[in-house]
């Protein structure tokens, strides 16, 4: 008897859930111009960093341990990780937006939409490397993924414009609809996607002819973009339709269209493309959708606004901004359930988990 008890305990240890990994959320938090720092193991806030005025976005540089904090006031600051702290602040222009890195890490490339310029950034020395001027607003910035080429979308001419990303040279542009925005590029880098907000559409446009290939006609405006890992569908959120839209990215079809809660703000989906998370601002909630049935799996509800998402490396947990509670919410997977909420700022707008670990 005594032997069997022992093998159901074993048993019963070997299905225990390990403990959660220190990995490290970084939420912008855009009123009090900091990073903060969320240990996911305790969920216990390890650093509050002063970064440049009017965080709005955070990105992971490849194949190195910093992170680029864009800010509207025009200024990108590199914080180091695990020192905390601001190891340079790249100045822009008067405005910042939309930075994207080269799959190797050694340059990034970054908006001043205002102007109409492309800021190429050296990532080695932490400094400008030069410029392209186009002109015209601008609104959206994507980097094919063979690292070849910048598709910039311009907003006030209707354009997606092409730019050779080693020798900044201006290939040519295509015209699409009306205010381009959000960018989405297919894997193989073959073929661009296009929100169109102000034209109720998504143009899909072949990178390398430059040629427009279809308008896709959402019936409401799409607010953003998110490719299925595999590149096979395309997802479009509109905020003011409140509809999420399926694209077969492939064959440039629209293949359905559903309603989700209110004002869906920002989409991420599992590695394996099984599952997508939704955040809804506008009724304070992320719901759990199956993407092969198209079925929902559950609604949480996290706080107040919810405006943007990060998957721990894990799968583990969601992170989840709440940018009018000022708090980070943390869901559980597994069991689509809310663990926690942390209080992280004023506003907190953009929230990242790099695979790295806390080990202070």
């Amino acid at each position: 008897m005594s032997l069997v008890l022992a093998a159901l305990f074993a048993a019963s240890c070997a299905r225990q859930t390990p403990p959660p990994k220190p990995y490290v959320a970084f939420v912008a938090d855009e009123a009090r111009n900091s990073l903060v720092a969320v240990n996911m193991a305790d969920f216990r806030i390890v650093a509050s960093i002063p970064v440049a005025h009017g965080p709005a976005r955070v990105v992971a540089r490849p194949r190195s341990h910093q992170l680029y904090v864009v800010s509207a006031s025009g200024r990108i600051s590199v914080v180091s990780f695990p020192e905390l702290r601001v190891s340079k602040t790249l100045p822009v222009g008067e405005r910042a937006s939309d930075l994207v890195f080269s799959p190797d890490g050694r340059r990034a490339f970054a908006l001043e939409p205002n102007a109409g310029v492309v800021v190429f950034i050296d990532c080695e020395a932490i400094k400008e490397a030069g410029r392209v001027n186009l002109d015209t607003p601008l609104s959206g910035l994507a980097l094919t993924p063979d690292g070849a080429t910048l598709v910039v979308a311009a907003t006030g001419q209707g354009q997606l414009v092409f730019v050779d990303a080693e020798s900044r040279k201006v290939l040519g542009s295509a015209e699409v609809g009306k205010s381009p925005g959000p960018l989405a590029i297919l894997p193989d880098s073959s073929k661009v996607f296009v929100a169109d907000s102000e034209a109720d559409q998504v143009s899909a446009v072949d990178v390398a002819s430059r040629q427009m290939l279809a308008n896709l006609e959402t019936g409401s405006r799409p607010s953003s973009l998110l490719l299925k890992p595999d590149g096979g569908e395309l997802f479009v959120l509109s905020d003011t339709g409140s509809t999420l839209t399926f694209v077969d990215a492939f064959h440039n079809n629209i293949s359905q269209t559903m309603t989700t809660g209110r004002e869906p703000a920002a989409a991420i989906i599992r590695r394996d493309g099984s599952v997508l998370y939704i955040a809804t601002a506008g009724d304070g909630s992320v719901s759990a959708l199956n993407v092969e049935n198209r079925l929902p799996l559950a609604v949480a509800h996290v706080g107040t606004e919810p405006r943007a998402l990060a998957l721990t490396p894990d799968e583990r947990f969601l992170a989840v901004a709440d940018s009018a509670a000022g708090a980070l919410a943390i869901l559980r997977t597994d069991r689509n359930t809310l663990v926690t909420t942390v209080p992280v700022g004023a506003r907190p707008v953009d929230v990242i988990v790099p695979n790295w670990l806390w080990e202070k």
